[in-house]
């Protein structure tokens, strides 16, 4: 029971930082219907540059935990920057374009952020900095360390500021009203220009968080580290229903549960087999498995009827 509880702790912090970024994807999804395939790479970049910061002042004397809170929000603007531009610069041009454009240009602008990130960066990986305490919180046999604590704690505030704010606030109304009908929320004053980058602001942020979040608490940053949580983040949007922020969060958990769970059990379950590296089979399979008998995820879409 010892393992379980401990692969459920484990599940639960890897699912949070899928939820985070699984987020940014259901809600441009949400409102232009587009996969962008390049918001992987942001949660690279902001764990690139949260790196960079932390390893720039580390010899300053700063204290850990403020060291990682300006690297947090250094992040943060270098992320929604980017983002805007992307969106502005490689997007808002194809708006009007057939689906399978905006798509393959999501695929090539991943690729490209990549390749930059890697000249500028190096391919390298590089060992992320200790600026939180290491030593594990015993909860009576499974540990916790303080960093996934963190973890637990900013994504479940940052989700309930996220759910505030679209479902309470005039921006959240505006990108409701967008998703729905842009060219009838324009009459009424709504600016799906503004909205739209709004949203690809705020997906940034959030993937920001999840990057830097990750450096933390796996160690290490490296140019490609975005494409499979970026990957396993999309998967988890669509399971949960992609469209819908709520599926998003349930999609996320249930993926990092999934995934820790397999990865804690796959060993005995193939008699030494398979390793716990091959965690990947069960959520790829539980994916396959929910969209065979749901095919539109979990809590399914938001799907507004158009006049």
């Amino acid at each position: 029971m010892e393992t379980f509880f401990q692969q459920i702790i484990n599940g639960l912090v890897l699912g949070s930082m899928y939820a985070l970024v699984a987020l940014g994807y259901t809600m441009v999804y949400g409102i232009i219907g587009l996969i962008n395939f390049a918001h992987g790479e942001i949660l690279m970049v902001g764990a690139l540059t949260s790196w960079t910061f932390a390893t720039t002042f580390a010899a300053s004397g700063m204290p850990g935990w403020l060291l990682l809170a300006l690297s947090l929000v250094c992040s943060l603007v270098v992320c929604a920057a980017l983002n805007f531009s992307v969106e502005k610069l490689a997007y808002r041009p194809l708006r009007g374009a057939p689906r399978l454009a905006p798509l393959i240009t999501a695929m090539g602008m991943s690729l490209m952020l990549q390749t930059l990130a890697m000249i500028v960066w190096k391919p390298n990986p590089k060992p992320y900095p200790l600026l939180l305490p290491t030593e594990p919180i015993n909860l009576g046999g499974p540990v916790i360390s303080v960093t996934q604590c963190l973890i637990l704690g900013l994504t479940a505030t940052i989700l309930a500021g996220l759910m505030f704010l679209v479902n309470r606030t005039k921006l959240g109304r505006a990108m409701r009203a967008t998703a729905e009908n842009p060219r009838v929320a324009a009459l009424m004053g709504v600016k799906p220009d503004m909205v739209i980058s709004a949203t690809f602001i705020i997906g940034a942020m959030l993937a920001a968080v999840a990057g830097v979040m990750w450096a933390l608490n796996y160690g290490t940053v490296q140019h490609s580290m975005g494409f499979l949580p970026g990957l396993k983040a999309f998967t988890a949007a669509v399971l949960g229903g992609i469209g819908n922020l709520a599926g998003a969060v349930v999609g996320g958990l249930l993926l990092g549960l999934v995934e820790a769970l397999g990865a804690g059990y796959l060993g005995q379950l193939t008699g030494g087999v398979l390793g716990s590296h091959y965690a990947d089979i069960f959520a790829f399979a539980a994916l396959i498995l929910v969209l065979t008998l749901r095919p539109s995820g979990l809590l399914g879409e938001r799907v507004a009827d158009r006049a």
